[in-house]
């Protein structure tokens, strides 16, 4: 099997090239440096039998001009570089609806019509972009964390305050998270399974309290969880963006409507598709290791 994957030194595609190289496939990593897809298509690309689109703009804080260009366009340019080559395209949970709660999501409930921010409307334009393409794969992870993890474990990590980490809502949302070796099996499976669209995820969904807690433990944080209200954590979120655009910052404030939408609420995926047609078997949540992420 023959493979190309874009944005190949980040967290998902690194995870997707290691993977397929230890089942002995031939890997094309195509990194920034090679190609940057929201400059244009690729001229002269390596002959694969699939490629695998992990490169994007993967943040809720950023120049909305730039997210649209690397997830909107980005896509656009990969799926002309490789005309009639099966796809798969890492998209994200984050093309449901923020505004209301995921139970158990089929994917039938997306792309949405309405977004919080760059990301999740330009994810979801490019799934629209991709609708009828054949030999096309789309993928929907929620909350990828694992070695290497540059976004999710970070902000957790900066959100602890002393011995103490606030969250949103009462602790009890649900969520699927997923694994990155999860996503970069099912990445594989892609390359040669049925076309069609998947949410991907661990085995069963865990509680927000169970996450955060078992992740401050494995990394030997001795932090109390504490709750703010929902409707309380959205109203200081956005006196914290408006101050945060004021000063022209470059980092996202601690908390921010996003992540407020995405935490303290539940965010459950169906995961029957991914199990009966890409044969997907996901491991359950852990957090082992996680002191060396």
């Amino acid at each position: 099997m023959r493979i190309a994957v874009t944005g190949a030194a980040g967290f998902v595609g690194s995870a997707v090239v290691a993977a397929a190289r230890a089942r002995g496939w031939e890997v094309h990593p195509l990194t920034r440096r090679e190609w940057d897809v929201a400059a244009g298509p690729l001229p002269g690309p390596p002959a694969v039998d699939a490629v695998v689109h992990a490169a994007a703009a993967v943040t809720d804080w950023a120049d909305p001009v730039r997210v649209w260009a690397a997830n909107l366009h980005g896509t656009r340019h990969v799926a002309a570089t490789f005309p009639g080559v099966r796809l798969v395209h890492l998209s994200t949970a984050s093309v449901y609806d923020p505004f209301v709660p995921t139970v158990d999501a089929p994917e039938s409930a997306g792309p949405a019509a309405r977004h919080l921010t760059a990301y999740g409307a330009s994810k979801a334009a490019a799934e629209r972009l991709l609708a009828g393409r054949p030999e096309t794969v789309v993928l929907r992870p929620h909350a990828v964390y694992g070695r290497g993890d540059p976004t999710l474990l970070p902000r957790i990590l900066g959100a602890v305050r002393g011995r103490t980490l606030v969250v949103a809502g009462d602790g009890g949302a649900r969520h699927t998270l997923t694994a990155v070796g999860t996503l970069a099996e099912a990445c594989l499976l892609g390359c040669t399974g049925p076309p069609g669209t998947y949410n991907v995820g661990d085995a069963e969904p865990v509680t927000l309290d169970a996450a955060l807690g078992g992740l401050l433990a494995a990394r030997g944080i001795d932090a109390r969880i504490r709750h703010l209200p929902r409707r309380a954590a959205w109203g200081l979120a956005g006196v914290a963006e408006a101050v945060a655009c004021a000063l022209r910052r470059p980092d996202p404030p601690r908390l921010t409507r996003y992540a407020v939408s995405q935490l303290g609420t539940e965010r459950t995926l169906d995961l029957t598709a991914a199990r009966t047609r890409l044969h997907l078997d996901p491991a359950p949540t852990s957090f082992a290791g996680a002191d060396d992420w």
